[in-house]
């Protein structure tokens, strides 16, 4: 789905990038990507640094079935654990396929220049950011999954 959205109903903070921080199964500091991957936070620049907000933003996801995932997975792997069954590593590069063609949809349809994958990375609360186009996220995912960019134009 591609929605075009004023970029004043973006929330944006340093202390989103923190999320990454969060502790997760078997990750107790949180994302081990965190100060170390290139375009992770924290030295990613807030969201308004990137994208020229004089001009529309595009709010793109996709959303991927992972009910329907981990019921394949159960059937295929009876000793797996509740974790192996929904990790991300078995779901995610297939859900990310589906939004890089959304993605090129909308540099295509739109003319944009500039697709930002990661938006929590540039400080954006994704959560609320979703629920302003009517779109609850589920936390943790069990049924459906969502992976959300954003596209625009990049500050001159």
């Amino acid at each position: 789905m591609i929605v075009e959205i004023n970029p004043e109903i973006i929330s944006f903070e340093k202390k989103f990038q923190f999320l990454c921080r969060h502790p997760y199964h078997n990750h107790s500091r949180g994302c081990p990507n965190y100060g170390k991957k290139v375009g992770c936070p924290p030295d990613q620049p807030l969201i308004d640094k990137i994208f020229d907000f004089q001009r529309k933003i595009h709010l793109i996801y996709t959303e991927f079935d992972l009910a329907a995932h981990a019921k394949k997975m159960r059937a295929l792997h009876l000793d797996w654990s509740e974790h192996q069954i929904y990790c991300v590593l078995y779901w995610q590069p297939k859900a990310r396929q589906f939004q890089r063609q959304e993605e090129e949809k909308a540099m295509l349809k739109f003319n944009l220049d500039y697709i930002c994958r990661s938006p929590e990375a540039h400080g954006v609360n994704v959560t609320e950011l979703m629920e302003q186009i009517g779109v609850i996220l589920e936390w943790p995912p069990r049924n459906i999954t969502r992976l959300v960019s954003l596209g625009g134009w990049k500050i001159k």
